[in-house]
């Protein structure tokens, strides 16, 4: 576990909640946020996850905690959808973009309840249909075993290092105004910059390039795989639609000492639910469940693992939701790491 990170938070006035799994990985929470902040395999000390360079320090990180720009301490955190409602504040335009703060940081409180659950109740305004409606996010951590614990395979792959958990996400509508449209649980996982995104699919599917411009050496498409390559200065993103998405999110980059890192998210896709996140220019394509965000500009060096949750509220029938979802990483060689790239999202080469 890091237990500078742990100490630089605390003393930063930002403290966590550490979960620690039977296989003994670690999870640290920050409730300020809302975030799964590091992911660590047992007696290691290098996080899967992305965390801001404020981080590093004590003095850095109360600088940062106290200026009034976005507080991205990184991991896993999680906001809500569309992004034009939510963000944009004067959508159609899109010259503002604004995190707002009510969702990150919110205010999340700690709950023990048999484990630590995160708690948030926001009221918040939906940008086009000039809306307002009041919510409650609530997180809870628990384990996820190594999915390839009972699987025959090299009998090296026993030295790679594993560590994992569950999430349980739910939402719930707590009141609205009569124009309020439906909103969405949206989970994103910051890892370090550089690598590759695998998305398997069921059938050869054309992602959507929701804003910059991506290099064709970048993205590949394969019958039943896209891959990305996370590597472009500036802020580019894509989405793959919920029918074709088979339900894991793999990202590959270079650890230290020559290994190689694979971060893995299992996610539940209902082809029938309401996906309602959109491109900014096209507000009426709805249906994207996996998308993936690659910055390397002012707002830091991180690439963005995300997925939606179908959406509740007016029109879809649905006042609260839970997703739970997956996230198992891997730590070894690229021999070691490239068989359980194929074990676990594809057998292509």
């Amino acid at each position: 576990m890091n237990d500078r990170l742990i100490d630089t938070l605390g003393r930063a006035g930002k403290p966590t909640v550490v979960f620690q799994n039977p296989d003994g990985s670690e999870v640290i929470l920050l409730p300020y946020g809302g975030r799964v902040l590091g992911l660590f395999a047992p007696g290691s000390g290098e996080n899967f996850y992305w965390t801001h360079p404020a981080l590093e320090s004590v003095e850095s990180a109360k600088e940062f905690y106290a200026g009034d720009q976005w507080h991205n301490s990184g991991g896993d955190r999680t906001w809500l959808a569309p992004e034009v409602d939510f963000f944009f504040p004067h959508y159609p335009k899109t010259d503002v973009y604004y995190q707002p703060r009510e969702l990150d940081p919110g205010n999340y409180q700690v709950v023990q309840d048999g484990g630590a659950r995160l708690v948030n109740r926001a009221t918040c305004l939906l940008s086009r249909p000039k809306a307002r409606i009041e919510l409650e996010i609530s997180k809870q951590i628990g384990p996820a075993p190594n999915p390839l614990r009972n699987e025959p395979g090299p009998a090296d792959l026993a030295g790679v290092e594993y560590a994992g958990y569950t999430q349980r996400t739910s939402l719930r509508w707590l009141a609205g105004e009569k124009t309020a449209t439906p909103v969405g649980l949206w989970n994103l996982v910051q890892m370090p910059h550089g690598g590759e995104l695998l998305v398997p699919t069921y059938a050869r599917t054309e992602p959507r390039v929701f804003f910059g411009t991506i290099s064709p050496d970048d993205l590949r498409i394969d019958d039943h795989l896209v891959r990305y390559r996370m590597v472009a200065p500036g802020e580019q993103k894509i989405a793959v639609r919920a029918i074709a998405v088979a339900g894991r999110i793999g990202y590959l980059y270079p650890a230290r000492d020559g290994r190689w890192s694979l971060v893995v998210r299992n996610v539940f896709v209902d082809p029938s639910g309401a996906y309602v996140d959109v491109p900014w220019n096209d507000p009426e394509d709805q249906g994207y469940a996996v998308q993936a965000c690659n910055v390397h500009s002012g707002l830091g060096s991180f690439s963005e693992l995300e997925y939606h949750a179908p959406a509740i509220g007016p029109g879809t029938g649905r006042t609260s939701c839970e997703d739970v979802s997956q996230v198992w990483a891997f730590r070894g060689s690229r021999t070691e790491i490239d068989h359980i790239v194929k074990s676990l999202l594809t057998w292509q080469t």
